[in-house]
C-alpha cells in the first residue's frame, strides 16, 4: 500500500507539472518509477523497461483530456497531425522493439542524456526561430519516426521535440503546443502496445505486469494525473512559471545525476 500511495502522489505531481509548465509527465514519471521499482526489488534487468512502458501507458490517458482541451480552444492543427502520425506510429513501435533488446544500463544512459538536454534547454530558455516551412510527405514521415522513436526510448509524449520542430517550421506556438498534445496520444498508444507485446516473453516480470507495463503503477498514476493536470493549467495563470520552470530543470538534473551514479 505504501508504494501504491507513492504512485498516487507521483501521478498528482506529474499531472500538476504537466499542466503548469507544459512539459510531459514522462520526464518525472520515468525516473521516479525507476527509484520506486528498485525499492520494490523488481527484476533489475527490466526495471527501466517497466518504467518506460508504464509511463507511456499513463500518458495515453492524460493525453486524451489534454488533446480535447486544446481542440476545444481551436489550437490543434489536424492536418499536421494526420501528416505526421504515420511516422510517429512507425517510429514509436520500432523504438519499443529496440528498447526491448537493449540493456537497462544503456537505456539509463540514453535517458540521462535526454534529461540533461531538456533541463539545460529550459535553464537557458532556448527557443527555435521560425526558419522554414513544414516538409513534404517523406520529410514529415521521417521527422515523425524520429520523434516517435526517441519518445518511446525515454517514455515521454514527445512534446519536447515536436513543439520546437513545429515552431521552427513557422507554426505558431499556440498551435504547436496544441498539436503536440494531440500527437502525444498516438505516441503513447503505439508505445504502450510495443512495450506490452515485446515484454510478454520476458522472464521474471512482476505478477501484476502486462508485458513491460506495471498495472498497479499505471492505475495509481493515471488516477491522480488526470485530475491534477487541469489544476496545473489554472495555476499557470497565477504562479511565476518562468522561475518554476528553472526549478524543475534543476530537479531533472538531480534525477539524471542520481540515475547516472547508479549505472
Amino acid at each position: 500500500m505504501i508504494f501504491f500511495f507513492s504512485y498516487l502522489a507521483l501521478g498528482a505531481c506529474a499531472g500538476l507539472l504537466a499542466g503548469l509548465l507544459g512539459v510531459g509527465g514522462g520526464l518525472i514519471i520515468v525516473p521516479v518509477l525507476t527509484f520506486l521499482f528498485t525499492a520494490q526489488d523488481l527484476t533489475p534487468r527490466f526495471i527501466l523497461h517497466l518504467a518506460l512502458g508504464t509511463s507511456l501507458a499513463s500518458i495515453m490517458f492524460t493525453s486524451v483530456s489534454s488533446m480535447r482541451a486544446h481542440h476545444d480552444k481551436g489550437s490543434v492543427d489536424w492536418q499536421i497531425f494526420r501528416r505526421i502520425t504515420p511516422g510517429i506510429v512507425t517510429g514509436t513501435l520500432l523504438g519499443a522493439w529496440i528498447a526491448s533488446h537493449l540493456s537497462t544500463r544503456f537505456l539509463k544512459g540514453f535517458f540521462v542524456v535526454f534529461l540533461y538536454y531538456v533541463a539545460f534547454k529550459m535553464l537557458l530558455n532556448v527557443k527555435p526561430k521560425p526558419a522554414r516551412q513544414l516538409p513534404g510527405k517523406v520529410g514529415m514521415f521521417g521527422i515523425g519516426s524520429l520523434i516517435g522513436g526517441v519518445s518511446s526510448l525515454v517514455g515521454i509524449g514527445g512534446g519536447s521535440m515536436s513543439v520546437p520542430f513545429m515552431v521552427w517550421c513557422n507554426v505558431s506556438m499556440r498551435n504547436a503546443i496544441g498539436t503536440s498534445a494531440a500527437i502525444g496520444f498516438p505516441i503513447a498508444l503505439a508505445g504502450t502496445i510495443g512495450y506490452l507485446i515485446n515484454g510478454l516473453s520476458a522472464a521474471n516480470l512482476p505478477d501484476s505486469s502486462l508485458g513491460f507495463v506495471y498495472l498497479p503503477a499505471l492505475f495509481g498514476i493515471s488516477l491522480t494525473s488526470t485530475l491534477a493536470a487541469p489544476l496545473g493549467a489554472r495555476l499557470a495563470h497565477i504562479l511565476p512559471v518562468s522561475g518554476l520552470s528553472k526549478s524543475f530543470a534543476l530537479l531533472l538534473i538531480v534525477f539524471g545525476t542520481k540515475i547516472l551514479t547508479g549505472l
